[in-house]
């Protein structure tokens, strides 16, 4: 089965005028994505933030977690939050992931609401990810979405998540459940 890790990207991101943005880092975006990647077996998440400060923050609020009462009170957290790491930007993580790898190659994949000429289907990642030792890093945006200019670098991206009707505005804890489910779900 290939391997399959997550990154949060933080930065270089849009806002809702498209204009290209660093957002901040969430309470939530790092105890619901990282429960979710402990759930459907994330080798590891990474929290992506150019800003040391927010890097810092988030070091804090995953050490309440980890050490002490946190820990103690609810220790399935503990379990979760041991599989994130934080960098400061894509690059790094990208580094660290061919050292981890020993010369397997590492494929990027980006999510984003919008369509584009290089998606890949769920169905077509998911068998790749169970049939091959392939290595994959799903790349999620906050804000608005990942710039198009590091969406199109990646070597696939996969297809937005459709619901209903017209509208198309997930939170990235919500867009990365239905995803990671898609993609490793029983």
């Amino acid at each position: 089965m290939g391997e399959l890790y997550i990154a949060l990207i933080h930065a270089p991101v849009y806002n809702k005028n498209m204009e290209q943005i660093v957002t901040s880092i969430t309470n939530l975006d790092i105890h619901d994505i990282a429960r979710c990647s402990a759930t459907y077996g994330v080798k590891a998440y990474y929290l992506v933030h150019p800003g040391p400060a927010q890097r810092d923050l988030a070091r804090r609020i995953m050490s309440f977690w980890q050490e002490g009462f946190g820990a103690e009170y609810n220790p399935n957290r503990y379990e979760a939050l041991a599989h994130v790491r934080l960098k400061s930007n894509l690059e790094d993580v990208l580094q660290e992931l061919d050292q981890e790898q020993q010369g397997r190659k590492v494929y990027t994949v980006a999510t984003d609401a919008r369509l584009y000429p290089n998606t890949i289907e769920y169905k077509d990642l998911r068998r790749r990810l169970e049939e091959t030792e392939d290595v994959f890093l799903l790349l999620f945006g906050t804000g608005w979405g990942i710039i198009k200019e590091e969406i199109e670098k990646a070597d696939y991206i996969l297809k937005p998540v459709y619901g209903y009707g017209e509208y198309n505005h997930l939170s990235v804890r919500s867009a990365a459940a239905i995803i990671l489910d898609r993609l490793r779900g029983n």
